[in-house]
Order: structure tokens, then C-alpha cells, then sequence
């Protein structure tokens, strides 16, 4: 994945005063991949957004020294569902992957680098009781 140019912050300033979703993914709305309709991004974006930058400012995550980037996800069986990945700027590496929703197993799920991506590191049955965690 190419490195991002633009920072967190910057993301979560345009957003929060501008509503919008800039990027290296802008133009489509935040997202790296995705497998439901191009016309379907922009609204899946507006609900991602406001729960990646809770989770940023609640882990302390340096702002200036990432970013996040959309996945819309198809698994073998369930569900299409979507994540947000908090990503290095430095040298591109997610660091957390965080699922709202996770169309495997219907829980709200937090894995990152802190554990080497071995299991979720944050599980719950739903996105608000998951954010209590963090």
C-alpha cells in the first residue's frame, strides 16, 4: 500500500469542519477496497469516520503520525461488513484494524500490532460496548 500524505489530524479536521473525507482515498471516499456499489461508499464513510476518531483520541493515537484508510470486507460466508484501519505514515503498516460489525462472527473487534494480530485484542457484542473498553 502507498504511504498516505496527509495526516490524521487532517483527516479528522476535515471531517469535523467540513464533513469531508480527504486523502490519498478521497475519491472513494476513504476506501482501499471494497465489494458493494461504488454509490455506497460515501454514506459507509460518514458512519466510519466518527467511530475512528473516538477510537484515535481514546488510544492516545498520534495523530500527526498517522492515518486511516476504509475496507469494505467479503467473507466466505456472512455478510459483507466494514473496518477502519489506523495506519503508520511513516512506513504504511496498520496498526489497529478496528470492525463495527464483523460479518465472521457479528461482534465489534479491535486487533492490532500491540499483540502481533494474534486474536482480537478488544471484543464485544456490539460497537458502543466495545467503544467502553478503549
Amino acid at each position: 500500500m502507498a504511504h498516505f500524505q496527509v495526516t490524521l489530524r487532517e483527516q479528522i479536521d476535515a471531517f469535523e469542519l467540513q464533513g469531508r473525507i480527504i486523502g490519498d482515498y478521497a475519491h472513494c471516499s476513504g476506501f482501499y477496497d471494497w465489494f458493494c456499489s461504488d454509490g455506497a461508499l460515501e454514506a459507509k464513510a460518514r458512519k466510519l469516520m466518527p467511530k475512528a476518531i473516538k477510537f484515535a483520541k481514546a488510544k492516545g493515537i498520534d495523530l500527526d503520525r498517522h492515518y486511516v484508510w476504509f475496507k469494505n470486507n467479503c467473507p466466505m460466508n456472512g455478510p459483507l461488513y466494514d473496518d477502519f484501519r489506523i495506519a503508520s505514515l511513516e512506513t504504511g503498516d496498520n496498526v489497529f484494524t478496528v470492525t463495527p460489525k464483523c460479518g465472521h462472527t457479528g461482534l465489534a473487534e479491535v486487533y492490532g500490532q500491540m499483540n502481533l494480530w494474534n486474536g482480537p485484542i478488544h471484543q464485544a457484542e456490539s460497537w458502543s460496548q466495545l467503544a467502553k473498553v478503549f
